[in-house]
């Protein structure tokens, strides 16, 4: 089954705009289409006909959301679409040194999809930056295997 996912980016200095590219890639390389979107100019609308998503995002500040990515969350909590047609899955970019608010910026995303019926598909990867590990790498191994055990099965059952 080929799969199309819409990667929803929110970042700020644009790492997670470089781990939506190499994830783009390793699913394009595996046979499935996607498309990448930065959160910048977003409104709920980008959920229409969107069955499959893929939230990446970092955090900063106190566990925010990006700075691109808080006037699409803040219209997402406003018009509360109905989303139990969209399946997801969440990219948390953070650092473990910051304990309390680590990978929080994409958590809180997939807590307010899974608010709005939308349903989270596996587990999230969350990204630790002081790991000495590269995000992108990270990423764009677990993508192929998200899709084909996780969302894959999810679809063919709905």
């Amino acid at each position: 089954m080929t799969v199309d996912i819409t990667i929803l980016v929110g970042t700020m200095t644009g790492t997670a705009e470089i781990v939506a590219e190499e994830v783009q890639t390793a699913l394009e390389g595996a046979g499935h289409t996607a498309t990448i979107a930065p959160m910048d100019a977003l409104d709920a609308g980008i959920f229409e006909g969107a069955g499959a998503v893929l939230v990446i995002s970092s955090t900063y500040g106190n566990g925010d959301v990006p700075d691109n990515a808080q006037a699409f969350y803040a219209a997402i909590e406003a018009a509360k679409p109905a989303l139990d047609h969209v399946s997801f899955g969440v990219v948390a970019l953070g650092d473990r040194t910051y304990k309390a608010t680590y990978c929080e910026g994409g958590l809180k995303f997939g807590r307010l999809l899974a608010e709005l019926g939308a349903q989270r598909i596996g587990e999230p990867l969350l990204h630790d930056a002081s790991a000495g590990t590269l995000p992108e790498e990270i990423a764009a191994e677990w993508v192929v295997g998200w899709v084909e055990e996780h969302l894959v099965p999810a679809l063919e059952a709905a």
